[in-house]
């Protein structure tokens, strides 16, 4: 079958996915001149990658070319497997034998002694080189059949030019940012929700899948009157499988009044609890995509206050939900946009702002997007995405036709029709570099808030995403490919930023539509890219024999897996279900065991009882760990999201895993404190989150000094608390990016100087220079020599810094754009010690006794100040005028002694937010805020009720602040 670019009625689609080609030849091309050099599988591992590397242009041309057949499509998924099968054999090759020649080629005798067992390896490495490439060449004679240079489309191929992303790129598109239609909306929802006089108290947007809910929601939510109008607002993903323990714990997380006991408490007790919180304190809370009444159903229990001034939002595709859960409730439903709105719409998002690219808009083009846009029956997501796609191929009128000629024919079908069909056009276009990539968010669960450093971290350790300095591509590092390929999924409105870093305003984490998610699971079944496995499906797991990669989603017996070749396993539930792991408890007693606080002698039986019952349970939990560690010895991947209770101590066998590239224990819960020294094994590992837990009453964690063997590590998350016993040696990790609890007691400064690729350092608990002089401060030996550092961190709950040692840290990193201190200083270092690309600075804690302000106005890009909970400690704090000239925000909380704070004429001429907490001496605003025309929004919490009625709407001083668009008062009373 012969596709145009976007296909027609009987539509296939053609996915070329060969990243896994690529990743298999980059391995050998890293590994070959260790292998090669070795006799007995030179000639083998030239025959596979000859072979690689033909099918790797086969599937290039056929891609570009949009060919589709069935056998090609069954062929890709073979020739992934048989990919992943060479990188395994040639690295496990070289971790097992190249490694250990390394060593004992000047050690004739053990060098003998070991030839005949290394001979045997050999063999079968070299026998199973050859089964595979055989494969290979049965696959190679089936798809020569076919000349791809004869079939597929002719024309010019599409263009995806670096210079039109380039162009694009200062104004990466946020999909909230482009909102058009939703005014009247708003109004509405505003008046409803503030009108306490009104017996409604369920509201709902309601409206098909795409037309904006969620945005008008998030509006509503920001919203000023809203904002000052209730005590709490709590956000809360519901979706389609509504679990309504979930759902409480995660309104009380918000409400930040979640207890470790209200996890175990009946799910009765958590709804009385908040049930009574929502009668006692006014709330707003919006439970976002509540899919049918059975769910209202289930949750309505917390909500069953009946004398409240508490009020629920609900955003839903079922209209009868609201008139079910309160018969006074208000139902706005969301409409489509008109042609108008429409057409405004796709404008923003299509075409690049003309004043910063100098393009015009070409009257042909204009007409393209018109004719295309009236095709898009209104629907905002639909519009969305496929200006997305557009914008990526601005300006050539080329592409723009090759779109209209087929989109037209998708667009003619009943709306839903035309949203899956949409969706799935957005997918289609995708470059092959950002299919898998794509394809890997399907890992994900339904309403997750995927972490943009974590998803890079995944995918540079699935090879998906390599480094290009090989290609002389700017020599970029892989991390910084990645981004920017997440960063053209934003600009194709396939995934929803949702918070950005205060600094770079780089994306810290997105979501994906629900729509878009299920085009995403639907690719990803279509390749068999993975297996998203829970309880329900788990005997069907077990029948399948070739499983690359497993995401967990609800808990399911570990030992259902019974694929050898397993490369990826993620886990997003805990290793035991609530229920089991709560009955278990129970029956060991821990509670009355533990809680025997009067020193009474315990029952035998009842400690016969624990002691059995906790034996059961450690061993279950080792079953797991010893199954995974002993069954699945080629992961790459083993990450771990909900933490919990995870056995005894993490087994030996964990070093086994020598292919390790990412491994993620943070959360988990060990009775016993030591990690195993096995660890040594895990050459091969990239990122390393060893932030466990463990039950022992110091809280104390021993990390074995084998970290320095694991020289690729590129990200490394230590302990919160290292036992100072064994001191850990980091000089040789020279890739190091990220570095996360970095302790002097438990490491050596001095190996700071070696990473030289260091991007973000947190240095926790006390932080001294050995051999520091004291006397001639400026001959001390820098700290840091990285280049690229641009976030540093020092933080020390129980104790202080030296001055000077923090002033001498501070001098070697001179690049950095975000610093933050939570340690007590007393006093800041001066000027020239800062880094003048500061644009962010937190100081907390910090119990300054003079005047920051006069340093710290002197940072010429700083465009965010925080100061918090006694970070100054003294009465008055003066900004001068003209100083602060980039400062957008300030904050200042707890500043529990400032009485008086002046602002001269001039100063911070760009501030937008200023938000004050519990500063509770601080009479009034000073006078200087009248001269701050670009003030958008003033937040002033938990101050006095006297303060708030001489600034608010009427008071004394209100003229100062009366250009002030948003004035928002919290706790003032």
């Amino acid at each position: 079958m012969i596709l145009t670019v976007f296909g027609h009625q009987k539509r296939k689609t053609s996915l070329m996915d060969f990243s896994a080609v690529s990743s298999a030849l980059k391995t050998i091309d890293k590994l070959t001149r260790e292998v090669t050099s070795l006799w007995g599988v030179d000639e083998q591992v030239e025959g596979l990658e000859s072979e690689l590397r033909w099918m790797q242009s086969f599937l290039k041309v056929a891609d570009a070319r949009k060919v589709d057949n069935e056998l090609i499509r069954t062929c890709v998924v073979e020739i992934r497997e048989l990919a992943y099968d060479a990188e395994d054999v040639i690295e496990t090759f070289s971790l097992k034998v190249a490694s250990k020649r390394k060593g004992e080629f000047s050690n004739c005798i053990k060098r003998s002694a070991c030839f005949l067992k290394e001979g045997c390896l050999l063999h079968k490495i070299k026998s199973e080189i050859e089964k595979i490439t055989t494969r290979i060449k049965e696959l190679t004679r089936q798809l020569k059949t076919y000349d791809v240079s004869k079939l597929g489309v002719d024309g010019e191929e599409p263009s995806s030019s670096t210079e039109r992303r380039e162009a694009r790129r200062p104004y990466p598109h946020v999909m909230d940012d482009n909102i058009v239609g939703l005014d009247d909306g708003i109004k509405k929802l505003v008046t409803v929700l503030l009108d306490e006089q009104s017996e409604c108290r369920v509201v709902s947007i309601c409206g098909m899948g795409g037309l904006g809910k969620t945005t008008l929601a998030k509006k509503i939510y920001h919203h000023s009157q809203v904002v000052g109008h209730f005590k709490h607002l709590v956000w809360v993903y519901v979706s389609q499988h509504c679990q309504k323990r979930k759902v409480w714990e995660d309104i009380l997380s918000d409400l930040l009044i979640l207890s470790e006991e209200d996890t175990k408490m009946k799910v009765e007790k958590l709804a009385e609890k908040l049930s009574s919180f929502f009668e006692e304190n006014k709330c707003l809370v919006i439970l976002d995509d509540v899919w049918n009444t059975e769910a209202w159903d289930s949750l309505k229990p917390a909500f069953s206050a009946r004398e409240t001034r508490s009020k629920i939002l609900v955003t839903s595709r079922n209209k009868e939900i609201v008139s079910h859960a309160d018969k006074n409730g208000f139902l706005y439903e969301v409409q489509c946009l008109n042609y108008e709105q429409s057409w405004e719409l796709f404008q923003k998002i299509a075409f690049p702002p003309s004043n910063s690219t100098g393009y015009k808009i070409d009257a042909k083009m204009k007409d393209l997007g018109e004719d295309m846009v009236k095709n898009c029956t209104g629907l905002p997501l639909a519009i969305n995405i496929l200006g997305g796609i557009l914008a990526t191929k601005y300006p050539s009128l080329t592409e723009w036709l090759k779109v209209s000629a087929n989109v037209k024919s998708y667009l003619k079908n009943d709306q839903g029709e035309v949203l899956r069909n949409v969706l799935a056009l957005s997918y289609d276009d995708l470059p092959p570099y950002l299919r898998p990539c794509f394809l890997y968010l399907s890992h994900f669960p339904e309403d997750y808030e995927i972490p943009v450093d974590r998803l890079i971290q995944l995918w540079v350790a699935e090879g998906i995403v390599s480094s290009k300095q090989e290609e002389g591509d700017d020599g970029q590092i892989a991390e910084d490919v990645a981004e920017g390929y997440l960063m053209e999924l934003a600009e194709r409105c396939m995934i929803q930023v949702q918070e950005r870093d205060i600094a770079t305003l780089k994306m810290r984490s997105f979501q994906m539509h629900d729509l878009m998610r299920d085009v995403c699971l639907s690719k990803a079944k279509q390749q068999k890219i993975l297996y998203i496995a829970d309880q329900s499906n788990a005997c069907q797991l077990s029948t399948i024999g070739r499983v690359r990669r497993v995401s967990v989603h609800k808990y399911f017996s570990i030992q259902c897996i019974k694929s050898p070749r397993l490369r990826s396993l993620l886990f997003f539930d805990k290793f035991l279900p609530n229920g089991e792991q709560d009955k278990i408890l129970k029956s060991i007693c821990l509670e009355r065991y533990f809680d025997n606080h009067e020193g009474e002698v315990c029952n035998p039986l009842v400690l016969f009882g624990t002691l059995l019952g906790l034996s059961v349970y450690v061993t279950k939990l080792r079953g797991i760990w010893k199954y995974m560690f002993n069954n699945f010895n080629f992961l790459r991947v083993l990450d771990y999201e909900r933490g919990g209770a995870a056995g005894c101590k993490l087994p030996n066998d964990i070093g086994k895993l020598i292919h390790l590239r990412f491994l993620r224990l943070r959360g988990l819960d060990f009775l016993n404190s030591s990690l195993p020294s096995s660890l040594s094994n895990l050459r091969c590992l990239q990122t390393l989150d060893l932030r466990i837990k463990t039950l022992s009453f110091f809280k104390i964690i021993h990390v074995p000094n084998v970290l320095w063997r694991m020289q690729q590590l590129r990200h490394l998350y230590l302990p919160k608390h290292c036992s100072p016993k064994t001191r850990l040696k980091l000089g040789t990790l020279r890739n190091l990016q990220t570095l996360v609890n970095f302790n002097t007691r438990s490491c050596y400064v001095k190996d700071l100087i070696n990473m030289a690729n260091i991007r973000e350092l947190e240095i926790r608990g006390p932080f001294i220079i050995e051999d520091f002089n004291t006397e001639e401060l400026d001959k001390n030996p820098p700290i840091i020599q990285s280049k690229y550092l641009h976030f540093l961190s020092v933080i020390n709950n129980k104790g202080s810094i030296d001055p000077r040692h923090l002033a001498h840290l501070l001098l070697s990193c001179e690049n950095i754009s975000k610093l933050s201190l939570d340690v007590e200083i007393r006093r800041l270092p001066e000027y020239h010690y800062l880094s003048s690309n500061l644009a962010y600075i937190k100081l907390r804690r910090c119990e300054l006794e003079e005047d920051p302000m006069p340093t710290l106005e002197k940072l010429p890009y700083l465009r965010m100040l925080e100061l918090h909970e006694e970070a100054f400690i003294g009465k008055e704090m003066f900004c001068c005028g003209q100083a602060f000239a980039k400062l957008e925000s300030l904050s200042l909380k707890e500043l529990n002694n400032l009485e008086e704070w002046k602002v001269g004429e001039g100063a911070m001429p760009s501030l937008q937010r200023l938000e004050i907490q519990k500063c509770r001496q601080l009479k009034m605003l000073p006078d200087g805020l009248r001269f701050i025309a670009n003030l958008q929004e003033l937040k002033i919490e938990s101050m006095p009720k006297t303060f708030k009625d001489n600034w608010e709407e009427g008071g004394e001083d209100f003229c100062k602040v009366r250009h002030v668009p948003s004035i928002i008062f919290q706790d003032c009373e």
